[in-house]
């Protein structure tokens, strides 16, 4: 079987790089330990190399489809839900009187770059299922726990989430679905919702859809949006199940990820459409957040899965490829020497290094991002607290950086390959037709951006902007103490210093209140910023390299270590520089995509 991914970078960045076994000096956690962590991740292993590699192409040959109103998915998929309930894949994280097993989140969502990487096209129906059973279990009351938990968990019903609608698209402010109470305590919903990821396939015996509608006589706007479970089949007192009039009218057909349904849903069209209040009535935006956000780390964790598996893809093919031969010393080849493997022709080097400086950079900050979300729930002190606002202020980075970036990555992979890479006979071609999705699903590259730099940098009057830089001192700090790190750090130190006159520069705008000027390039914003974040990464990951090959004991070889340091310095040449780019862009004076008197003459 090809390889798809790297255990010992897993590994790696787990426990070396971020500590992960830090955990367990929280309660929560007492009934793991690192033997039980390393064997979740194997169970995880040997269930992705029996029933998600081996379907990846096939799901993209014989992709979804709707016919007389069902939404047809790949046969493994039902396998895949059962043995996800049974195996206890789809609460992992839950506490157990939900029917979890506490597991942290940090060695779940581990396990989910495994299962990613094997095939992107099947975690995201677990996902969206585990999200939905647990804001159900954090904001649902007991009845709604009772009754909708138990067969989400065992993988008999799925979950999703029910926000875009026709009219609206990413404008939740917009939308229309509408819930209009009853006396017997539901409410009736009618509407439309389309895109809905995972959703209405016969895999599974029922839906739950999580869906935003605006009660009647709701306010206007975000404010007046309420969350309320939407069932396909409703259960009835008696037990039985009813046919609820929330149906699929069509499957989307798409560029890629085409093994995972994404349907559009009508409400009540045809009969009653039950709905069950979540919460409080328009409190819904507030509710259907906190499974977004996880939505969002889950997104970026599936691009850089889709990323990994393509550079190996693509590192497998370059080690076996002979094509070309070395200049010599007149610059001219001999002709009468066997042909060179291309992975010793210096541009396949960069652009195979440049897809593991991106994976890895990727991977090791959403696993930072999945540790500050363990720490956020379950320490109470300011630990605790500072890790939400770090984890509020990396999420949209989480989740843009590996998409837009993955996708480059992919690229290069494909260009590896050539003109193979373009064929339908290599899976290049489809890893960068899976990724594309990725800057898109959960609110575009765009959105994230606004999100980062109109929220997310002055919440908390910049506290978490202030923790962040905290965080990358005290890296640079390690890295001053090593030799051959400290230039890195240093350098990493100017673009702090970059990234703090591109604030300095558009904070007045925002005190001003002209926001059009200071989000106009949030874009680019977010370019700038989430380079200088994975540069922090990266030297993280240098600087426990360095550790670990001044120990006389070393759970890697030695070369593992010094690629990781190979790696940093190859980022840090080719990719942080562009920093200084942004910067002259987000500091020009000319404001060249705002809105003028001629506006359309431009175009």
């Amino acid at each position: 079987m090809a390889r798809y991914f790297c255990m010992d970078t897993l590994r790696y960045l787990l426990f070396e790089v971020h500590g992960a076994t830090d955990l367990l000096d929280y309660e929560r956690f007492e009934a793991y330990d690192r033997e039980s962590f390393e064997l979740l991740l194997e169970s995880a292993k040997a269930w992705a190399d029996q029933d998600f590699y081996p379907y990846y192409r096939e799901m993209d040959e014989k992709p979804v489809y709707f016919k007389d109103g069902i939404t047809y998915s790949h046969p493994i998929l039902r396998k895949i839900m059962k043995d996800a309930g049974e195996n206890g894949w789809l609460c992992p994280y839950f506490d157990y009187e939900d029917g979890g097993s506490q597991m942290p989140y940090t060695i779940a969502n581990a396990a989910n770059h495994i299962v990613e990487s094997a095939n992107n096209n099947i975690p995201g129906y677990v996902n969206l299922t585990s999200g939905a059973a647990h804001l159900i279990a954090n904001f649902g009351s007991e009845e709604l726990k009772k009754k909708f938990i138990p067969p989400m968990a065992a993988g008999r019903w799925g979950g999703t989430m029910a926000l875009t609608e026709p009219q609206a698209g990413s404008s939740l402010s917009d939308i229309v679905t509408s819930a209009s109470p009853t006396t017997e305590g539901h409410y009736l919903i009618r509407g439309q919702k389309i895109f809905i990821s995972g959703g209405d396939h016969q895999a599974t015996d029922n839906f739950v859809h999580l869906t935003l509608a605006r009660i009647e006589g709701a306010p206007a706007g975000t404010r007046g949006i309420s969350l309320f479970v939407v069932p396909k089949l409703r259960p009835e007192e008696d037990g039985t199940l009813k046919h609820n009039h929330v149906v699929a009218v069509a499957d989307f057909q798409k560029l890629g990820q085409r093994g995972y349904s994404t349907v559009h849903l009508v409400y009540g069209e045809h009969g009653d459409c039950h709905g069950y209040l979540v919460g409080e009535p328009h409190q819904g935006l507030k509710y259907m957040f906190q499974m977004m956000n996880g939505a969002r780390i889950d997104v970026g964790m599936t691009a850089a899965s889709t990323a990994t598996a393509a550079y190996y893809a693509s590192l497998q093919y370059a080690m076996e490829r002979p094509q070309g031969r070395k200049l010599t010393g007149s610059g001219t080849k001999n002709v009468s020497e066997s042909q060179s493997l291309i992975i010793g022709h210096p541009d396949v080097r960069r652009m195979l290094l440049l897809q593991k400086a991106v994976v890895e950079g990727s991977l090791s900050l959403l696993v930072e991002c999945s540790k500050y979300a363990d720490l956020a729930h379950v320490d109470t002190t300011d630990v605790g607290s500072n890790s939400q606002l770090l984890l509020e202020l990396l999420t949209p980075v989480a989740k843009t950086y590996p998409a837009e970036m993955g996708r480059v990555a992919i690229n290069n992979g494909l260009q590896v390959l050539g003109g193979y890479g373009y064929c339908m006979d290599f899976p290049l071609q489809q890893y960068l037709r899976d990724i594309r999705i990725m800057s898109i699903y959960e609110g575009t590259t765009g959105i994230q951006s606004l999100d980062l730099l109109g929220r997310k940098v002055p919440l908390e009057n910049g506290k978490a902007m202030s923790l962040l830089t905290a965080r990358i001192s005290e890296v640079i700090k390690a890295a001053s103490e090593d030799p051959q790190l400290k230039p890195y750090g240093e350098q990493l130190a100017k673009k702090m210093e970059e990234i703090q006159k591109a604030l300095g520069y558009l904070m007045p705008y925002a005190i001003k209140g002209e926001y059009e000027t200071y989000l106009a390039d949030a874009t680019v914003f977010m370019e700038m910023a989430s380079n200088i974040i994975i540069g922090w990464q990266w030297l993280k990951i240098a600087v426990a390299a360095s550790r670990q090959l001044q120990m006389d004991s070393r759970t890697f070889e030695k070369s593992f270590y010094e690629s990781k340091i190979h790696t940093m310095k190859f980022y840090f040449k080719y990719e942080l520089p562009k920093t200084r780019a942004c910067l002259e862009t987000l500091t020009h004076p000319d404001k060249l995509t705002l809105t003028l008197d001629t506006d359309d003459s431009i175009f």
